[in-house]
């Protein structure tokens, strides 16, 4: 394809960024002390026992829980990683090596060690892990890890990277955004959270607000169906082929690791209590209803792959073309949470006809104060007062909105002297009091056309009503603006950032 002047502006600030991250320094700190060492060992109760009594409800209905708090989020990850009898399949766009990324790790290494099979697939464009350090896991006899569409990170040096830049800017624009946790095939967390700080309310300036539905029964099959697709797709290559001199022997010693996550500074005792205590919370949310047993919920994933560049756009979308049947069963009302709101013609004439059929279409996204992608907002900037005229009602959130002291993490937000600024990275979609759906899905061209997505659709009046308050309280004054065609928020923000995103608007909208 021919790369127009915009591109090559976009390319040149990509070739900029990898230039001074060549080296990156070992992610685990060496500890001191060994302080695993005074920690004694604690007997489990495997995953099945927990299951075993609900078998009978399960054979006709899928269970589900929305993972509203980041602390949930991460503890029924790591709860579930410690009864893990089998296997444990992870599909990620990011997977860092932050505290809450060594934490994860030192969890799935833990398991392999006691003989899971642990499967690791993680797309190429956003890996901060070395080379050498993905080696180093999956030197462990039950540990594998893939890279999807390693085109521009694992194994290529500079060069490498800056002709990928150059000759395949499609191939390098087809990401894998998929987010999957799967614990002995019977048991999924899919939603919108990466593995990071910021997505479980852990960091110190910025967190995110964000959503997961924790899943278990005859859905999970459907999950365990995609993540097999995407394993043995050609673009999933095993780390040990991208980067070939390998310095370690089967089944490599992880005690700094180990050392790592046993230290109470970075682990705080707390959470490890709380970890423990999931069973006790799971059976307070089964007699609050909270937890539900639906007879149909549907897991949605694009075929790996999508859009194989025959057309730079347009390559066929199987969670598009859902959400669009999805939203024009609507009788009454749509209500959306997505980060990035960049529309095109096609989607302004289709929510037009919606509002037109008397359906009450509301967005909330995020302002430019809460927004940290500005490439992004620079897209939805230029097409604000197109989508208004439509007749949808556009919320923006707040950076300081007071619905993170509900959704952040306990234990930071007592800890901090002062409270991170939040953006909102939930994508949810609601059709009036029946249908929701969480996944993985902006409202822009990239997850239409470029990234692989996906999703959970609920069909379940109860849940349905639950994210509907949810997201209704997310849209009021103390928690968002409400935006028309003379009032937005964006003079409010600093004059630096609002030329950062004038000057992206020589992005074309079409690739964001």
């Amino acid at each position: 394809m021919n790369i127009t002047k915009s591109s090559w502006i976009l390319l040149f600030s990509a070739v900029v960024s990898l230039v001074g991250c060549q080296e990156a320094p070992d992610s685990v700190p060496i500890a001191a002390k060994d302080h695993c060492a005074d920690q004694p060992a604690v007997e489990v109760t495997p995953l099945s026992d927990f299951i075993l009594p609900y078998q009978a409800q399960l054979e006709t209905r899928s269970g589900v829980y929305v993972l509203e708090q980041g602390a949930e989020a991460m503890m029924s990850r790591a709860w579930l990683t410690e009864r893990a009898e089998k296997s444990i399949d992870i599909q990620y766009f990011i997977f860092s090596v932050d505290n809450v990324g060594l934490i994860a790790t030192d969890y799935l290494v833990r398991a392999a060690e006691r003989g899971v099979n642990v499967r690791v697939l993680v797309d190429d464009i956003m890996l901060e892990a070395r080379g050498d350090e993905l080696l180093m896991l999956d030197a462990h006899e039950n540990i594998e890890i893939k890279i999807y569409n390693p085109n521009v990170n694992i194994g290529k040096n500079l060069a490498q990277k800056v002709f990928t830049l150059v000759t395949d800017f499609h191939g390098l624009n087809q990401r894998m955004h998929n987010k999957v946790f799967v614990v002995d095939d019977q048991v999924a967390i899919t939603g919108g959270r990466n593995i990071a700080d910021e997505y479980f309310g852990f960091d110190h300036e910025y967190n995110f607000r964000d959503r997961d539905v924790f899943l278990v029964g005859s859905v999970v099959d459907e999950v365990n169906a995609s993540f097999d697709d995407y394993w043995a797709f050609e673009l999933s290559v095993p780390v040990a082929e991208l980067v070939k001199d390998n310095p370690y022997s089967e089944n490599p010693d992880f005690s700094r690791l180990h050392s790592y996550a046993c230290d109470p500074e970075n682990f705080h005792p707390v959470i490890i209590n709380e970890i423990a205590k999931v069973p006790d919370t799971f059976n307070q949310l089964m007699e609050e209803g909270k937890f539900q047993f639906v007879e149909r919920i549907e897991y949605i994933s694009d075929i790996p792959g999508k859009n194989d560049g025959k057309t730079f756009l347009g390559g066929g979308s199987l969670t598009q073309s859902k959400l669009a049947e999805l939203a024009s069963s609507a009788k009454k009302s749509i209500l959306i949470q997505t980060p990035y709101l960049i529309t095109t013609k096609e989607d302004r004439v289709f929510l037009k006809e919606l509002v037109d059929d008397g359906i009450e279409v509301k967005i909330l996204t995020n302002s430019l104060a809460s927004n940290d992608n500005l490439e992004a907002f620079s897209g939805y900037q230029r097409t604000r007062k197109a989508l208004l005229k439509t007749g949808v009602e556009i919320y923006e959130f707040k950076p300081d909105a007071q619905v993170r002291q509900r959704v952040m993490t306990d234990h930071m937000f007592k800890r901090l002297p002062t409270q991170p600024i939040f953006g909102l990275h939930a994508k949810t979609m609601t059709i009036d009091d029946e249908i929701s759906v969480v996944g993985t899905y902006n409202f822009d061209p990239r997850s239409a056309n470029l990234n692989t997505e996906s999703f959970t659709v609920i069909y379940s009046d109860i849940i349905t009503k639950e994210l509907n308050l949810s997201i209704n309280i997310e849209m009021e004054p103390e928690n968002a603006w409400r935006i028309t065609e003379d009032f937005n928020p964006d003079k409010e923000i600093n004059l630096t950032k609002r030329i950062g995103v004038k000057l992206r608007r020589v992005v074309p909208i079409d690739i964001l």
